[in-house]
């Protein structure tokens, strides 16, 4: 239709990250300093230097290898940070974390055995946070994602400031695929492995979920 195709290249011509766009949101709600993280799916590593402002040790998953390659130039020595080529379900280096960290990530790894990983690895007092992306299949999520889009050509505007980009940001480039696992599941799976988890529908095609493991209880969560 012509007017997606205009939108698609007016939104190729002033790129913005959804997935960055949540990593504040992502900060507040982690302690001021903690010791171990991990980020799983952490692409060129915006995240992970992040939280490698408050951590005492980060670490930096993903299975895309010239994404990791990325991830090291730009984070450099001196961080306290260790970046691997890994998958989410078999990496334990420095368990149990204190923070896990999963942007966008999870629709690519199958969803009751990850977050049974994530619940599994994660330390007592520890802070899980996920951004995910999922199909719509609520009226809801479909009208969030209706008033998604004129917000979405705003900010690809300002944050751009009016110019177009000839090249894509680097955090970008990572391998996507589309969702193929409804929220009302993801919903549903979440909160029978996660019991309390706080989950809400979010503003440009995104979910957030956050737990929090209580000290000497695993099945149980303080928000």
């Amino acid at each position: 239709m012509p007017l997606l195709d205009a939108l698609a290249r007016f939104n190729d011509a002033h790129p913005w990250s959804h997935n960055t766009h949540y990593h504040p949101w992502l900060m507040r709600r982690l302690p001021p300093r903690f010791d171990r993280a991990l980020d799983v799916g952490c692409g060129a590593g915006d995240l992970v230097r992040l939280l490698a402002t408050r951590a005492t040790h980060v670490y930096g998953i993903d299975s895309d290898e010239r994404i990791i390659g990325k991830a090291r130039e730009l984070t450099g020595p001196g961080l306290p940070v260790t970046l691997s080529v890994a998958d989410g379900l078999s990496y334990d280096e420095g368990a149990p974390y204190d923070v896990i960290t999963c942007v966008a990530v999870l629709h690519h790894l199958p969803l009751t055995e990850t977050l049974t990983r994530f619940r599994d690895r994660l330390a007592s007092g520890g802070t899980l946070v996920i951004v995910g992306v999922a199909q719509e299949d609520t009226r809801l999520q479909q009208l969030l994602g209706l008033v998604s889009v004129p917000l979405n050509l705003i900010n690809g505007w300002v944050k751009n400031r009016g110019r177009r980009v000839a090249e894509t940001p680097v955090a970008m480039t990572a391998v996507t695929r589309n969702p193929d696992v409804p929220y009302t599941e993801i919903l549903r799976e979440a909160r029978r492995v996660l019991p309390g988890a706080r989950l809400r529908r979010r503003l440009f095609w995104r979910y957030t979920l956050v737990w929090k493991k209580v000290r000497g209880d695993v099945d149980s969560v303080s928000l």
